[in-house]
């Protein structure tokens, strides 16, 4: 018989071996070692594919199966936006307390709530096609389990890019943000393919996948990242705010930019709808593959652009707004279906570009101290496109197909002339006085 050391040992030594393979390399002090630092980057990267998995899956199963369901185009926009406004108030507050708890602990709040709060968003689908409830029910419960992932699913992202942030030199931070806007991206990319193949089993069989896809990810980091700094020994500080002159740049930028970003994504099934004639069916499907399209040229500017030609800050914003402003102006014209997955590859690619280094200029424009509260304002500033997109876009084409696209061109155009004559700008995105490279906090 095994003696009970024994048993412990054939029960969990996977575990232990999977932590010490996740665990940083000490590099002769407290700071790890490049390659440390890269296993754990990797698998934050792997368990918050989860979130872009579901984004998507949202906007793609919801819309098609609200007549079922009794609701109103406006009521689907509703839940998309009450939830953005909830997700853009708390995030900077999530922020914030990473720089005080600690990252981890914010990461897996925000996973286990996106868990949660799917889960509980296919369960009143379900409950809601089989007609259970009335429909103004099911709507307040679908606002309400959204609204989970408004309120604490917001800490994942904001705390992940300042867990980033702390282990990055400036060199080292805008490849390392990107890869991270890229596990989003990815899966958005992923996310089409995985609700084809899972909606055999049911309408809200992909949701219910990718919500225990959040819980075994919480699972993951819970006991694979490592985090061995102390959070108590931060300094504390006033509370960042909106209005700082280091992050008031970003903040205004990140409006415009949320906005642009969101307008395509949210009117282009009315657009194609509208431009080739086509039924609700096969304008899902196209309009599916058009965003897989975009999702996968973000995902080209984060891993090969980014990563593989080391691109400044500076470069990505400039050079992405200018892409990004053409992806409208060819939307406004654009008179088939091949012209239209072209105009939004570009679009995915300029924001592709765009959203890394805007989030790496904001990092470098604060001390350590502070990149939870400053990741926090950013992602909410970006995040608030999906509230603005959906009342202020479809409002637009209502009035005139072209109008959406219009402004998102104008929008672009004066984003493109902000980062390349603002010295404000100029000056916000340039390396802080602080030497970044000493200054890396223990890990």
């Amino acid at each position: 018989m095994l003696e009970p050391h024994a048993k412990s040992s054939l029960n969990f030594g996977w575990l232990s071996r999977a932590r010490a393979a996740f665990a940083p390399v000490e590099d002769g002090g407290s700071v790890t070692s490049l390659e440390g630092r890269r296993r754990a980057f990797f698998l934050l990267f792997c368990c918050l594919i989860a979130n872009g998995i579901g984004q998507t899956l949202m906007f793609a199963i919801l819309p098609p199966l609200a007549r079922d369901l009794g609701l109103s185009e406006f009521q689907v926009g509703s839940i998309f936006a009450i939830s953005a406004t909830i997700w853009v108030l708390s995030s900077p507050f999530w922020g914030r307390r990473s720089d005080l708890w600690g990252r981890r602990p914010i990461i897996l709040i925000g996973l286990l709530s996106f868990g949660v709060s799917t889960v509980g968003f296919a369960s009143a689908l379900s409950v809601g096609l089989m007609h259970w409830f009335t429909p103004m029910t099911v709507f307040a419960l679908l606002v309400l389990t959204r609204c989970i992932y408004g309120l604490f699913g917001s800490g994942s992202y904001p705390a992940a890019q300042a867990y980033i942030a702390d282990r990055t030199t400036f060199s080292e931070r805008t490849q390392a943000i990107a890869g991270l806007n890229a596990a989003f991206g990815l899966g958005q990319a992923v996310g089409p393919g995985i609700g084809a193949a899972l909606i055999v089993l049911g309408a809200t069989a992909p949701l219910y996948f990718v919500g225990v896809l959040g819980f075994v990810s919480a699972a993951v980091i819970w006991l694979l990242l490592p985090e061995r700094s102390r959070p108590q020994e931060r300094r504390v500080l006033p509370k960042l705010k909106w209005d700082d002159p280091r992050v008031l740049p970003f903040i205004i930028f990140g409006v415009m930019m949320g906005t642009a970003g969101a307008i395509p994504i949210q009117t282009i099934g009315f657009l194609l709808g509208d431009t080739l004639k086509t039924s609700v069916g096969d304008t899902t499907q196209l309009a599916g593959v058009a965003l897989m399209a975009s999702s996968i040229a973000s995902l080209f500017a984060q891993f090969v652009l980014v990563q593989r030609f080391k691109l400044t800050t500076r470069f990505l914003i400039r050079a992405g707004t200018v892409v990004a402003l053409v992806s409208n102006l060819i939307l406004l014209v654009a008179p088939n279906y091949g012209l239209i997955v072209f105009a939004l590859v570009l679009s995915g690619l300029g924001f592709g570009m765009v959203r890394p280094g805007y989030a790496a200029a904001a990092s470098l424009s604060v001390p350590h101290d502070e990149q939870g509260a400053v990741a926090g304002l950013t992602g909410a500033a970006g995040a608030s496109g999906f509230i603005f997109a959906p009342l202020i876009g479809n409002a637009l084409y209502a009035v005139n197909p072209h109008a959406p696209y219009m402004l998102g061109a104008v929008l672009m155009a004066i984003l493109a002339g902000y980062a390349l004559f603002s010295r404000r700008f100029h000056d916000s995105v340039s390396m802080p006085t602080e030497d970044v490279e000493s200054a890396l906090p223990p890990s």
